[in-house]
């Protein structure tokens, strides 16, 4: 079983980072403890992935109120939408194929709970629509895994970028390679850098 985020391992994690690497004090000092931001499990958890990629925040929140407020975030009644209502709500032609997609997949969302983050995504992935990132969002917001860090992430890049000091956004493979020796923690890693890139110009 994965170790979870709470606060304590929220601090065990700060604690493992700063002594590895000394800049993290300075990323921790300005963003404080971050925070674990849990989202729901299951259909609705997934869905609400979905329908934040390549969105902002504001946005993301503003159409997944809707999706809820309609009764969406279950696949039953999602199955049951029309196409013109859920385009009503702000989802694309994409997204709409995409939830559909999900909500007649099979998916044992009580035995993703068990996996390892490398295993969740391998179960995820080949549904239509989810990728990588997807499946990295999942398994750090709705299962609270610890080490999970997603290299394709912009705001992880710039994150990087300035904690780092570069010159440049580093690629993805860079900041994969980047964040591996912040392993097992790297999913406070992360949310200590996003913060980080919204809070430094």
């Amino acid at each position: 079983m994965p170790k979870k985020l709470t606060e304590a391992t929220m601090t065990e994690g700060m604690d493992w980072l700063i002594s590895l690497d000394p800049r993290f004090k300075r990323v921790f000092d300005q963003t404080g403890t971050p925070k674990i931001r849990q989202k729901a499990s299951g259909f609705s958890g997934l869905l609400q992935s979905i329908v934040s990629q390549q969105l902002s925040t504001a946005a993301a929140k503003t159409i997944w109120t809707r999706v809820k407020e309609a009764g969406y975030d279950s696949s039953e009644y999602l199955a049951q939408a029309h196409d013109e209502q859920l385009r009503a709500l702000g989802l694309s032609r994409q997204k709409i194929r995409y939830a559909r997609a999900l909500a007649s997949a099979t998916v044992d969302y009580e035995g993703l709970s068990r996996l390892k983050t490398t295993e969740v995504i391998d179960a995820l992935t080949p549904i239509l629509g989810i990728g990588e990132w997807t499946a990295q969002m999942y398994a750090l917001f709705a299962l609270g895994h610890s080490d999970v860090f997603a290299p394709n992430d912009l705001g992880l890049q710039e994150g990087l970028r300035k904690m780092l000091e570069l010159d440049s956004r580093p690629s993805a493979k860079v900041a994969r390679d980047l964040a591996l020796p912040w392993s097992p923690w790297r999913s406070v890693a992360a949310l200590a850098l996003w913060s980080y890139n919204d809070i430094v110009s």
